[in-house]
């Protein structure tokens, strides 16, 4: 009798750190999710800023798109590590360098938007 309770409390520890881990996995996945999504968000603030900036208004296409791709680095670089992050717990079979070019992808689509934005709600040229 005793083995048999002894074997069924370690059935229901195993069962316990089970869950456990699995639950420990999607709040690892969740967080990763919404730091990601946080890391996009305060990138494209700071991108916004930028844009908004007063000193912007007599700049050409290029030059607007050289000020953008230089701004606001430590929050480019933190949403490129969240998303790197997010990508690998979500795809963790996949390679870590596919990873980094979807991360600089959205990074500079990021940029690409922030200037097409600047270039279509400029004033027209006299």
């Amino acid at each position: 009798m005793r083995m048999l309770r002894l074997g069924a409390a370690l059935i229901m520890m195993t069962t316990a750190a089970m869950t456990s881990a699995v639950m420990a996995d999607d709040d690892d996945d969740k967080n990763a999710q919404k730091l990601a999504l946080q890391g996009r968000d305060d990138y494209w603030h700071c991108l916004a800023r930028e844009y908004s900036r007063d000193s912007n208004q007599g700049l050409s296409e290029q030059d607007f798109g050289r000020s953008v791709a230089g701004a606001c680095p430590s929050e480019r670089q933190y949403y490129r590590v969240a998303l790197l992050d997010y990508l690998t717990t979500q795809y963790p079979n996949i390679d870590a360098g596919a990873h980094l070019a979807t991360a600089n992808r959205a990074v500079e689509s990021a940029q690409k938007d922030i200037v097409t934005a600047f270039v279509k709600h400029r004033p027209p040229q006299k």
